[in-house]
């Protein structure tokens, strides 16, 4: 048995080898990671609990590559339920098998490796990956993915002393599993316990507010030099203002768009957001300084304990801090302050990208619109006696054999073709509804937020540009006040309770791409579709063949072979990383030869 099943492991490497190549004429390496998924227990909040690492590290370690990579990260599940591991941002061009939803993937069972396999295709920037799963990145599981320029393509600022990731978001001490009981048992999750800075609670600023014995996050840096911070809200549904006590915060980037560089003495960061700011250390070091990430819309005398602190230390620095945390906006019922922060983030039209060509070269407002949706949320409702959330009046049902896997074996059923373009006008259904895309449109999509909460929307697959939001009901006339020229491009847009945001999407990437609100109470209970976009002439050129090791579920499960404990799970796990070994010393060998 185990004979065969290491000639089977020698045969895949072949198959591997033959499939990449192709690359032995391309100038894109390969870069690998290795990520062991795990529960340990941790006390972020003071109260030991279980949490998800990976790497025995929470948060988990950085992905740091660079543009057009072909990035290798082989996943060990060793938790008790499925995983799968989503790339926020990343745009997986040409494979959506990739991505790490339940639409377009089954799940990586308990106990098994998955090799993930993506090139990071004409991006920069600052992006995360988490769990996408059952609740699981309540849990943790999370951590950041850096992108950077090649050499030849100039970064619109001086080359920062340092980068810097940090990771914010609300926490609960109840772990996923129990939070995902809750929502089952139609409750909503009550406010959250703390804020997390770096997978750490907060600073004592406070003896009132904050017990003794909690563990904080310190920042060291140089006096006097110019740091990249790159701050991603990772949280479950709260928007946090983002500060640094006595420190200006210069906008640099968002999500794989270079910005027009602003100062803020801070910054609204809602749900599943990323942004990188450049952050001179130009004061005195007479005490170190509170790094500050507090809610935002909210009852701040209720949610004082909920406000997450680290620390900025001085390499000279002259004593801890002390006093009061700098002040956020002072608009608790008022969101006309973080509307305005937000239409003033503009793209930098005359920055370089990831191409060599200006970005601005795209001009996205002179673009005949040949789809238009219009999304509308609301509450909670109740749907055949459950709880469940709805975009347009459809709460999503993850399919049991997901929608590109059905495609490819043309399973009948599995979801369909029929999301409106508008709001229903009847009761709400629970149905898999997906959006059919016209590959090579241009689709313009009206996100209207009938709830009571700041939400959160994220497309997977693509960049859009964000062009107008607003309060009150979008109507046609609301086009007149649509950014046609430098409107940001990212992958995560905040839309305000009872207000709109309009974001318009070119259609080029072939696949099954989830669109989603990335709070994530909402998005479990169904607050989700798919844009299927399919290429009518069928072509390798657009989107990449089924991956050699797919899993399959649900209809398809019979085509599921067993993972071969006996040849050893870490030959065939790491069979991609093996290929990419040996391509490499064969595409040396040929460099030589030529």
């Amino acid at each position: 048995m185990a004979s065969n099943g290491l000639a089977a492991a020698v045969l895949l490497l072949l198959v591997h080898i033959g499939l990449l190549s192709s690359s032995c004429y391309a100038d894109d390496p390969f870069v690998y990671f290795d990520f062991k998924v795990s529960y340990i227990t941790a006390s972020p909040l003071g109260v030991p609990q279980q949490v998800i690492a990976v790497n025995d590290e929470f948060p988990g370690p950085t992905i740091n590559v660079t543009t057009n990579n072909n990035v290798v990260v082989n996943v060990r599940n060793k938790l008790d339920e499925g995983l799968l591991m989503h790339w926020s941002g990343i745009q997986q061009r040409r494979s959506s098998w990739q991505d790490g939803v339940l639409g377009t993937n089954c799940p990586i069972p308990p106990k098994w490796n998955w090799t993930y396999q993506f090139q990071v295709k004409d991006q920069i920037g600052s992006f995360f990956y988490f769990p996408s799963t059952y609740f699981q990145r309540a849990s943790g599981g999370f951590g950041g993915f850096i992108i950077n320029n090649r050499a030849i393509i100039p970064i619109p600022f001086a080359t920062p002393y340092g980068d810097i990731v940090i990771l914010i978001g609300d926490w609960y001490t109840r772990n996923h599993t129990a939070l995902r009981k809750s929502l089952n048992g139609g409750k909503d999750l009550g406010m959250p316990n703390g804020v997390l800075i770096n997978g750490k609670g907060p600073y004592q600023y406070n003896t009132t507010l904050v017990p003794d014995g909690i563990d904080y996050a310190t920042i060291p840096v140089h006096p006097g030099k110019t740091y990249r911070i790159r701050v991603h809200n990772v949280g479950i549904s709260t928007s946090l203002n983002f500060r640094i006590q006595n420190h200006n915060l210069l906008l640099a980037e968002s999500e794989g768009s270079y910005t027009v560089q602003q100062n803020y003495t801070s910054l609204d960061i809602h749900v599943g957001q990323s942004f990188s700011f450049l952050v001179t250390m130009d004061q005195n070091a007479s005490s170190d300084y509170y790094i500050v990430a507090s809610a935002r819309f909210v009852n701040e005398s209720l949610w004082k304990r909920v406000t997450g602190v680290a620390i900025l230390h001085y390499t000279n620095s002259k004593g801890k801090a002390v006093g009061p945390l700098p002040d956020g906006p002072q608009d608790e019922y008022d969101k006309t302050y973080s509307m305005n922060q937000a239409r003033s983030i503009r793209w930098n039209v005359s920055a370089s990208g990831a191409r060599p060509n200006p970005q601005g070269s795209f001009r996205y407002g002179s673009i005949n619109v040949t789809d238009v949706y219009l999304l509308r949320n609301a509450p909670p409702v109740t749907i055949d006696g459950k709880r469940r959330t709805t975009l347009s009046g459809v709460s999503f049902v993850n399919p049991s054999t997901p929608i590109r896997l059905a495609d490819q074996y043309k399973v009948k059923g599995a979801y369909k073709l029929d999301f409106p373009e508008k709001p229903l006008t009847g009761p709400p259904k629970m149905e898999t509804s997906v959006i059919n895309g016209t590959y090579r449109g241009f689709m313009e999509v009206i996100l209207q937020n009938n709830d009571t909460k700041v939400h959160s929307y994220h497309m997977s697959g693509y960049a859009f540009f964000v062009v107008g939001m607003d309060y009150g009901e979008w109507t046609e006339n609301s086009r007149g006040t649509y950014n046609k020229w430098d409107g940001i491009a990212r992958s995560t847009v905040q839309v305000f309770p009872g207000a709109w945001t309009a974001i318009l999407i070119s259609l080029d990437n072939v696949g099954v791409w989830n669109l989603r609100t990335e709070n994530l109470d909402s998005w479990y209970l169904g607050q989700e579709t798919y844009v299927r976009i399919v290429n009518p002439e069928e072509n390798n050129k657009t989107e990449l063949p089924i991956p050699d090791n797919a899993l399959y579920c649900g209809a398809l499960s019979h085509l599921q072979k067993p993972e071969d404990i006996s040849s050893g799970v870490t030959i065939t796990a790491s069979i991609s990383t093996v290929a990419v070994t040996v391509l490499t010393i064969l595409c040396t060998l040929m460099s030589i030869s030529r």
